[in-house]
């Protein structure tokens, strides 16, 4: 289960007793957007007015008590590469970020598509992983995951987070698609697939057991979170971050 600090942040029970570790997922809540971006829109390749994405970004940023330019993210592109950092920085081409220092704090973005927020407290080493269906297809989470172990990381140390996105029920696809999935099911006369599911199995895959799921969906619970399918769109984006102090 998830617990709300505000009306902006939930914050994964996993990650809540380790020190100085700093996790959490926004909601659509509690920020200075409008219309179809109301209100807490922290995408910035969105058609919102930069200057209130920027406000949104600083009031999610205040309640987890850190500064908006300690945070490391990229434009996401539906892929596999991973961003390696010891510094806070935006760039593109980055669907996971793992951050290797303190006070780096690494992000994704999301509006149905599934963010994995991974901590290991031994090595002091944190991911924030973007997997829509293309990411998890290309096994962004087992590929990050062992990245980790391979500097280190033992994987009965990793903390595992796998967060709101759009659900089983709600992710209707084509054969094309459902066929590269193990976790998928027919309803009626079309599939649909389990990102969250699928996703979990890459990290038990590579060792990771400590793990919370997400009881939420970005549909069901569009009055909680975006929803760039049940939007049509034209919405905003969440973010969810990860780092240590």
């Amino acid at each position: 289960m998830t617990t709300n600090s505000s009306e902006r942040v939930i914050i994964p029970t996993i990650f809540k007793h380790i020190p100085q570790l700093v996790a959490g997922v926004s909601t659509r809540h509690g920020g200075k957007s409008t219309q179809a971006y109301q209100t807490l829109n922290l995408g910035l390749h969105t058609d919102d007015h930069p200057d209130r994405v920027q406000q949104n970004l600083s009031l999610f940023c205040h309640d987890l008590g850190i500064p908006p330019q300690a945070l490391a993210r990229s434009y996401q592109v539906h892929g596999d590469v991973i961003w390696e950092t010891k510094e806070p920085g935006y760039t593109s081409g980055y669907d996971a970020i793992i951050a290797h220092a303190p006070g780096i704090f690494a992000g994704v973005g999301i509006a149905d598509c599934c963010p994995i927020l991974l901590a290991d407290p031994s090595r002091g080493y944190t991911a924030a992983i973007h997997a829509g269906w293309k990411g998890t297809v290309a096994q962004i989470v087992s590929k990050t995951a062992s990245a980790m172990i391979s500097q280190g990381s033992n994987p009965s140390d990793i903390l595992a987070y796998v967060g709101p996105c759009i659900s089983l029920a709600h992710f209707e696809v084509g054969d094309e698609v459902a066929e590269q999935f193990e976790f998928k099911e027919k309803q009626g006369a079309r599939w649909h697939v389990d990102l969250k599911a699928s996703n979990e199995a890459q990290l038990r895959k590579v060792g990771i057991s400590q793990i919370e799921i997400s009881e939420y969906c970005t549909i069901k619970n569009n009055d909680l979170f975006f929803s760039h399918r049940k939007e049509k769109g034209v919405t905003g984006r969440m973010l969810a971050i990860i780092g240590f102090r």
